[in-house]
């Protein structure tokens, strides 16, 4: 993933959340849902879960479904940063 591509995706992710994050007091994790996470690295749902499901990304449930805390995201963009 190229260095472009990855601030394309943060701001994506900023964007989709901006709303939400107003709302929320300091200190409360970002969640995203699946679509979203795949709709801002240009992917499937389906890589996203395969993702998942082979340990590389975290997910949590809340209510039932599946969510992505902004700090594994972050983790997930750095251990697969190309150089």
């Amino acid at each position: 993933m190229t260095a472009h591509r990855k601030r394309r995706t943060d701001q994506q992710l900023s964007e989709a959340n901006s709303s939400r994050s107003e709302r929320r007091s300091g200190g409360v994790p970002r969640f995203y849902a699946i679509a979203t996470v795949a709709e801002a690295f240009d992917v499937s749902a389906r890589t996203v879960r395969r993702w998942i499901a082979s340990g590389d990304l975290i997910a949590h449930r809340v209510k039932g479904v599946r969510r992505i805390a902004e700090s594994d995201l972050r983790a997930f963009l750095a251990l697969h940063r190309e150089s």
